[in-house]
């Protein structure tokens, strides 16, 4: 909504009854905020506007500022907080997690779309469809954006968190963004970070090494110190930043593995072979299930081999839904276990995913491994980058932190080329056989949901 330049119509203070018929408005829009928080929201004495101004789509929309910086915007008599308010009640609103790479997408003016919101360990917040929500980026409590959910909790789960799942209205960093909120080195007395890092080192704050050529790294803070522990955050940052805590309460729950079921759906093909137990297009069977109306079926039509129970006979049916054009003048029966192994290859194929504590999600299509490649980069250097982690409820950031301390080398978040929502961790070097003690041994996961572990370099050579 804010993410084109709007034009202002009209900008006035608010005083007297306006102030409090706008707490008023605000207390029945956010029943969960206490009387001393709307105080503080909409305090008595401090300077308060209002500001009309027409979007880049031309709708009429009212903002409301507090000593400047935009608290709540309205439409259509609704009441929005903007991310400035959500850090400093960083609960207002029920809260959803995507990737940091998703941000510069949201700011552009798109949607948040399910397959790049995280499931985290704990569950999704229970919300309506038409619940205002806040959007947050993956380990920060902080909001970046306001968003409607155009489903509910339960048909997210249900669509396999597919589709669009909010519509946004408002980002950190769109036009709605007030100045002034960033630091620039060059204003202060060091002038440059390098200065600055020095001073702090001979200060033995911390401690700086150059890991990489040309590269300082900061590798040790002691937060003891003296000065850190007397340190007092300036007024107008103490709420947002304690609001951007990164040391989420999903980060630290310890993780399980997923329980992954491979289902099938009945296609059109098979619907014949299907209907007489009840079934249609698009009906979702497990393995067993499969296999039970197979027998069921041969047995009710008198299909087992006389001669030899090791064999189905091949009515009409079974030879337009199994077997190809080539093979149906030639094939009059079929062993059992090729007959099984023929239906649920022409079936749709699906799989669940249940997490810990959570209902299970059922998506198409089989389960995408966790792929581990090892790709050349300059001066003849490895790195290894790890794909599909959060299929697997597994934090992309928290690998890359956790994997960055065992190796010692410098891991980041990149955007999977090609997709939208996706991530991927990129480390220097080969570390697969560190990947695979993680994977294997720590996050207990099945070794056939893990491709690439054959990449590991042998043992005594460099990786």
């Amino acid at each position: 909504m804010f993410s084109r330049a709007f034009r202002v119509r009209s900008n006035t203070a608010i005083k007297g009854s306006d102030r409090r018929k706008l707490r008023t408005d605000v207390a029945a829009a956010f029943p969960n905020l206490s009387a001393e928080q709307l105080t503080e929201f909409i305090p008595n004495k401090e300077e308060l506007n209002v500001i009309k101004i027409y979007s880049h789509k031309g709708e009429a929309i009212t903002v409301y500022t507090n000593n400047r910086n935009p608290i709540l915007f309205e439409i259509e008599k609704d009441l929005y907080p903007t991310v400035y308010t959500l850090w400093v009640y960083p609960d207002l609103l029920p809260a959803f997690s995507t990737w940091p790479p998703v941000l510069q997408k949201l700011a552009g003016g798109a949607d948040l779309m399910l397959p790049g919101v995280v499931v985290p360990s704990s569950g999704l917040p229970q919300v309506e469809r038409g619940t205002l929500c806040a959007v947050t980026l993956l380990g920060n409590r902080a909001p970046v954006a306001v968003a409607v959910a155009t489903m509910s909790t339960a048909e997210m789960l249900a669509a396999g968190m597919k589709g669009k799942g909010f519509a946004v209205l408002h980002t950190y960093t769109d036009h709605l963004c007030p100045a002034g909120q960033q630091l620039d080195i060059k204003k202060s007395s060091y002038k440059k970070f390098s200065k600055f890092l020095q001073c702090m080192q001979h200060q033995k704050i911390l401690q700086v090494k150059e890991l990489n050529k040309g590269v300082e790294s900061i590798v040790e803070v002691d937060w003891k110190h003296p000065d850190i522990k007397a340190f007092a955050v300036p007024e107008g940052f103490s709420s947002a930043s304690a609001a951007q805590d990164s040391k989420s309460e999903e980060r630290e729950q310890v993780y399980h593995a997923p329980e992954i079921i491979p289902l099938y759906g009945v296609s059109t093909k098979m619907i014949p072979l299907f209907q007489e137990s009840g079934h249609r297009k698009g009906s979702i069977l497990s393995s067993s299930e499969v296999r039970n109306i197979i027998i069921n079926y041969v047995k009710t039509n008198e299909l087992v081999d006389e001669t030899n129970k090791n064999f189905v006979k091949v009515n009409a049916i079974l030879c337009d839904c199994l077997l190809d054009k080539s093979e149906q003048d030639e094939i009059s029966n079929l062993k059992w276990d090729d007959l099984l192994s023929r239906c649920l290859e022409r079936l749709q194929p699906l799989h669940q995913v249940t997490f810990f504590g959570q209902e299970p999600i059922v998506r198409k299509g089989n389960i995408e491994p966790i792929n581990i490649t090892i790709a050349q980069r300059s001066s003849n250097k490895k790195v290894t980058i790890i794909k599909n982690l959060e299929l697997y409820g597994l934090d992309p950031q928290c690998v890359a932190n956790v994997l960055q301390q065992k190796v010692q080398a410098s891991a980041t978040i990149t955007p999977v080329p090609g997709t939208k929502d996706r991530v991927q961790v990129q480390i220097q070097g080969n570390q697969i056989h560190h990947l695979a003690k993680m994977l294997l041994e720590e996050y207990q996961l099945p070794r056939k949901y893990i491709q690439g572990l054959e990449k590991a370099p042998k043992l005594g050579r460099k990786k």
